[in-house]
């Protein structure tokens, strides 16, 4: 199964195309510093500002988001920030209070907290209960053509309390790294909160620089069609493997999951910053068995070696994912192009 190249092209040259039509205001206006968290919130920014400006994302692709450490460039992009836009502090604990020391003036906005914004708690144990999706059509909902969208459907029938919990006493678990966190971070694959948070990102722009308030929104607007169609797209792409059973590296794809009626059967590791035990790895080889799985995904920033030990004895295939889009070109595209790819990882590994 092929699917095809992102559809945010088009949004980018209709952004564009909006942009150019309002030289005259460009020219008079003082557009706000933009500094993101990481690469996929940065491309989400870009498609707001269009040719107006471009954002700034902190942490270098691929690198982990939990202990990033600020390079000088860092500290001196984030210091002249007027508007500071990141996932939230259970992804980047430590950005908080160095948005506080470092840009005190800027608006500090964490979008996973967003009222609208979809959050899920996290899955623990090596194994997932198989949760039950909602009779929507994960994605298929009429939208408002209005930036804000406050009366958008946020898909609650998908009952955060769905996703049951093993109660599995790996000997890695008692130490997780989510300790103090009640939330999974990894939201922006959630296509859905990719659109919410474009409304939100023209909101704050649009009060920074009243100027291009008119651009802003029309630019939002723009994505959020785009962003419709390439939901519309993935949700008949995925609607076939939704019986397939999978393991994950890391359990970092529930929110794509959840929005297409996907499930994973488990993950290798509990979190992108710990190894998994021996116990664990038994254990996740028996539900490969047990479970009939068919595929169980890696990552590129991690070694391949643990994921051909769990594949050893069973039938399973392995395909690569990645939930950061390390080798995608940072850009307006990039965020249309991760989720695209997220989803082509799926399907490629059913189609082997």
């Amino acid at each position: 199964m092929t699917l095809r190249p992102s559809l945010f092209a088009l949004a980018l040259c209709s952004t564009a195309t909006v942009t150019v039509a309002m030289t005259a205001t460009v020219a008079q206006a003082e557009v706000p510093s933009v500094v993101t968290d990481i690469a996929p919130i940065q491309s989400l920014a870009a498609l707001v500002m269009g040719d107006l400006g471009t954002p700034v994302a902190l942490m270098r692709q691929g690198a982990s988001p939990h202990d990033y450490a600020l390079r000088p460039s860092d500290a001196a992009a984030l210091q002249s920030a007027n508007l500071v836009l990141w996932t939230g502090p259970e992804l980047a604990p430590w950005l908080a209070e160095m948005v506080a020391k470092v840009a005190p003036d800027a608006v500090s906005v964490p979008l996973a907290e967003l009222d609208d914004a979809v959050e899920l708690p996290f899955r623990e144990g090596a194994t997932f209960e198989k949760h039950v999706h909602g009779d929507d059509e994960h994605g298929e909902d009429a939208h408002d053509d209005d930036a804000d969208h406050d009366d958008h459907d946020t898909h609650d029938d998908h009952a955060h309390d769905d996703h049951a919990h093993d109660d599995h006493a790996d000997d890695d678990h008692a130490n997780h790294d989510h300790a103090g966190e009640s939330h999974d971070p990894h939201s922006w694959l959630d296509p859905m909160n990719g659109r919410i948070w474009l409304g939100e990102i023209a909101t704050q722009l649009a009060a920074l620089d009243p100027d291009n308030a008119e651009t802003y929104r029309a630019n939002a607007i723009t994505a959020q069609t785009q962003m419709d169609a390439m939901i519309q797209t993935i949700s008949t792409e995925m609607a076939p493997l939704q019986d397939m059973n999978f393991i994950v590296f890391h359990d970092a794809y529930q929110y794509f999951e959840n929005r297409f009626g996907l499930s994973a059967a488990g993950a290798i590791s509990l979190s992108d910053a710990s190894a998994p035990s021996p116990a664990r790895i038994r254990e996740i080889q028996d539900v490969i068995k047990a479970q009939n799985v068919t595929c169980v995904f890696s990552e590129p920033q991690f070694s391949s070696a643990l994921v051909k030990t769990v594949l050893d004895g069973t039938s399973a295939k392995s395909a690569v994912i990645d939930p950061l889009g390390v080798e995608i070109t940072p850009g307006a595209g990039f965020y249309g192009d991760l989720i695209t790819e997220v989803a082509a990882a799926f399907a490629s590994c059913v189609g082997e």
